[in-house]
């Protein structure tokens, strides 16, 4: 199965609606698989008393609250059909976050978009992830900020509302019977992805934790992904040897750009490249199965070595060491017989290099 690439638009169009339709077609044109972006009214997600995380200041300025800087780069519901029509265009999957109910509705009932993303600040959204789960949509779950007990609670969330028919809890100990890991297997096996992540925008190599993804996988038995904030590729691929299944990426037109993320993205000429080194690596990972392809037997007949005559040998003297050796082409027996041919008498003449017949 291929990598699931997402290209992350996010707020990188900076509220500009034809900047986010030329991130479309880049995205489509780089092979990705899927754009995604946000969708929430700022109100709605902050209060008048939230500062910016630090990133966000060094990126935008220190003046300005979370909620002023975020209205800048809200998209309407009309611009987010029109990006979801762009996106059909260009044969490339339509994503965005929702960050509150109300937008979550709009993508699943205006948009009918095909699975939701959950960002790393909410995974401890009870009321949110239930009412995503409620869907029923395939799910991919960011986990950056967060240990394994907030996964687990997070994953019972979803595996009450995935197994109970919209019930709706009488309080949160009405997930506890679906917390333990079995349970969260059996109900999302087919219908949930988490997304290693560190929330620190750029992530330095040190605070990356890849083998964080096969500790995730061996806990929870759940497909495993990636949601990379480095600076370049190279640890997205190392994410992809180590089997990540979605890998998803910031990306933006221009790193110079004013805005929260821009710094941190990828612009359209190495996203290319990522995706591209990504479907070479998925093809250079192979089986598993340690056996030679085809044609290196042919490489062999070269490279290994025979039983061959190092002096002449007339017919009937002794195999020793002073006139049995080993030399190239592979093409006759093998040395690991060397031992069992001393001593041997030899059933013909040999000149030197000739290769020795078995007897």
């Amino acid at each position: 199965m291929e990598t699931f690439i997402i290209a992350e638009a996010g707020v990188n169009h900076n509220g500009d609606i034809s900047r986010a339709i030329k991130m479309v077609k880049v995205a489509a044109n780089s092979g990705a698989d899927a754009i995604k972006f946000q969708s929430f009214k700022a109100d709605r997600m902050v209060s008048q008393l939230a500062k910016k995380a630090d990133y966000q200041s060094k990126n935008t300025g220190k003046s300005g609250s979370q909620l002023d800087m975020l209205k800048e780069l809200e998209l309407s519901e009309l611009e987010q059909i029109q990006l979801a029509e762009e996106c059909k265009k260009n044969n490339i999957e339509f994503m965005s976050t929702p960050f509150d109910i109300e937008s979550a509705d709009f993508l699943a009932k205006e948009i009918n978009i095909k699975r939701f993303k959950v960002g790393s600040g909410e995974i401890t959204n009870a009321p949110l992830l239930l009412g995503l789960g409620n869907y029923r949509k395939p799910i991919i779950l960011s986990t950056g900020m967060s240990n394994i007990p907030e996964i687990q609670d997070a994953l019972s969330v979803l595996a009450y509302a995935y197994g109970n028919e919209k019930k709706e809890p009488s309080s949160s100990d009405s997930f506890k019977s679906f917390s333990n890991l079995k349970t969260i297997q059996e109900v999302l096996r087919d219908s949930i992805t988490l997304l290693h992540c560190t929330s620190l925008y750029p992530t330095q190599p040190e605070s990356v934790n890849l083998l964080a993804i096969k500790s995730l996988r061996k806990r929870f038995n759940l497909e495993v992904g990636f949601s990379d904030h480095s600076q370049g590729i190279s640890i997205s691929l190392g994410a992809v040897a180590l089997g990540a299944k979605v890998i998803e990426k910031h990306f933006t037109l221009d790193k110079c750009l004013k805005g929260p993320d821009h710094k941190a993205s990828l612009e359209p000429n190495e996203l290319s490249q990522m995706i591209k080194m990504i479907r070479v690596l998925e093809i250079s990972l192979g089986s598993g199965e340690k056996i030679p392809f085809k044609d290196e037997y042919k490489t062999a007949m070269v490279a290994r070595k025979s039983l061959v005559a190092i002096n002449n040998i007339d017919k009937g003297d002794m195999f020793s060491q002073t006139n049995l050796g080993i030399k190239r082409p592979g093409t006759g027996i093998s040395p690991f017989s060397y031992w069992e041919y001393l001593g041997q008498k030899a059933s013909r003449n040999y000149k030197i290099d000739e290769i020795i017949e078995p007897q």
